[in-house]
């Protein structure tokens, strides 16, 4: 992911990702004893890349389209968003546009929204 965030000075991420971001190092965080000094490295670094990506801010387009998707694919309002904001960002036409995660819920959602998937 770091290889593609930084090969890809284009990279668009939902206007919230930096959130979903925190909220997963703060999960590890709680879970693992002694690593502290480490996430926090981690978490600087990993926010650092989100802000330094463009993000799509047009807040009740992607809420249009989330709400649409939510009721189509078994993934989280979150993952909603995320689709949602790319499928703005590609003005509906998601060939042309590739659509990166790690999560594989999401990226099969994302497949049968037409994005070609980069990640999983």
């Amino acid at each position: 992911m770091r290889r593609l965030i930084r090969e890809d000075g284009d990279a668009i991420v939902w206007m919230l990702s930096s959130v979903e971001v925190s909220s997963a190092l703060a999960r590890l965080e709680r879970s693992s004893r002694g690593l502290d000094d480490l996430l926090s490295g981690v978490r600087r670094d990993a926010l650092d890349r989100v802000r330094r990506c463009h993000a799509v801010t047009l807040v009740d387009a992607v809420r249009q389209r989330a709400e649409r998707l939510v009721s189509v694919h078994a993934i989280t309002a979150a993952d909603a968003l995320q689709l949602a904001a790319a499928l703005v960002v590609s003005r509906e036409q998601p060939e042309t546009l590739e659509f990166v995660t790690l999560d594989k819920v999401l990226a099969r959602a994302a497949r049968l929204e037409g994005f070609p998937v980069v990640g999983v």
